[in-house]
């Protein structure tokens, strides 16, 4: 059987009736640029996150950037990000003129290691940004305790977090800032591009609300050098209707998670994710493996149909964007073992379990011919 690595399309046949009924309510009200429609998704997703303030952007990306500028963070600044992220972490602090500080990762959770965010910190360091990578949640209260002395900003990148949770709060307000994306993949994901900051800050959701918006104050009102990148109302629209189903698709990928972590766990070679706990529950957006026959198992598992991808091949200090920066292979030896090694699985609401068997047993079948 063919098992795809996520069907974006089985949340549109579910949904299907829903959407429909979204997409002729915006397409008749005639407002399409920061309408009502905006502003009420802004407001069920800041009561999700447990934050006062939710803006809605074009990007991820843009949610990062706009965000560290909302706080003033710029030219002779030093942000703290991890090695192992998505390049768009990176490229946010690039964008807002900031320099980029990348420490390596912890070698059980991929997450960013305080330690070495801590022995990082200078007399420029005016931020950091955990990445809740995969969908697992930084522990932000005891990294802020490791650095509490330099008085950071903290912008959690939870791009891949919908719905991870810290103990009972919900990841997106335990920093200054986080940033989300709505990218078609993610756990809460549009049919199209998004993203948004949520903040518990009036004076930061002020800022991004200008900056999204030219720099405009009012209506021609033009105080700073803005951007155009507001969450268009017909995805706010499907959004809601999804963030409605987002803790039950959570749920399914959780079980999904929870076969992998049982039927998989003693296999020779693989090493799995952190199962999560009470404190840390993962969102489980990508169920993430390492095996040291990376690419051979991927090739097994493909020749049996099952679709895997990999989060991520080329780490940003080796890619040729950041090449100024100076960084050689070796600098950041976790990060460079991950490149190598992870292997994401085909995890998503809607994968049935017998797609999940065919992914187990075409895992078990490799490690029995090798």
């Amino acid at each position: 059987m063919r098992v795809p690595f996520l069907d974006v399309r089985a949340s549109y046949g579910e949904l299907a009736h829903a959407l429909t009924s979204d997409y002729v309510r915006v397409m008749s009200s005639g407002q399409y640029i920061l309408s009502a429609e905006l502003e009420a998704f802004e407001q069920e997703f800041a009561r999700y996150c447990g934050v006062k303030y939710a803006i809605g952007v074009g990007t991820g990306l843009d949610a990062l950037a706009i965000a560290l500028r909302a706080k003033g963070i710029g030219r002779g600044d030093e942000v703290i990000v991890p090695a192992h992220t998505f390049v768009a972490t990176w490229l946010a602090v690039a964008q807002c003129g900031a320099t980029i500080v990348p420490v390596d990762v912890d070698p059980v959770t991929l997450l960013i290691d305080p330690s070495a965010a801590a022995s990082a910190c200078t007399n420029r360091t005016a931020a950091i940004i955990p990445v809740h990578l995969y969908g697992h949640p930084v522990d932000v209260s005891g990294l802020r305790r490791r650095l509490e002395r330099h008085g950071l900003v903290l912008l959690e990148d939870a791009a891949q977090a919908h719905g991870a949770t810290i103990g009972n709060r919900p990841i997106g307000g335990l920093g200054e800032a986080a940033a989300f994306s709505f990218y078609p993949a993610k756990n809460l994901g549009a049919f199209g591009d998004g993203g948004a900051i949520t903040t518990g800050d009036e004076d930061l959701a002020s800022q991004a609300r200008r900056l999204r918006n030219y720099g405009a104050r009012g209506k021609y009102d033009f105080v700073e050098t803005g951007c155009n990148s507001r969450l268009d109302p017909l995805q706010a629209a499907f959004l809601r209707t999804k963030l409605s189903v987002l803790t039950e698709w959570n749920a399914r990928r959780t079980k999904v998670a929870e076969r992998y972590l049982s039927e998989l766990a003693g296999l020779p070679g693989v090493m799995l994710p952190p199962s999560g706990s009470s404190d840390l529950a993962p969102a489980w957006h990508v169920f993430c493996i390492r095996h040291p026959q990376r690419d051979a198992l991927r090739a097994h598992l493909n020749a049996r149909g099952v679709e895997t991808l990999v989060h991520y091949p080329n780490p940003p200090h080796l890619s040729p964007v950041f090449a100024n920066l100076g960084f050689s292979k070796g600098t950041f030896p976790v990060t460079e073992t991950a490149a190598d090694t992870v292997l994401s699985l085909p995890l998503g609401p809607h994968l049935e379990n017998s797609a999940v068997t065919e992914v187990i047993e075409g895992i078990a079948s490799f490690e029995t011919t090798t």
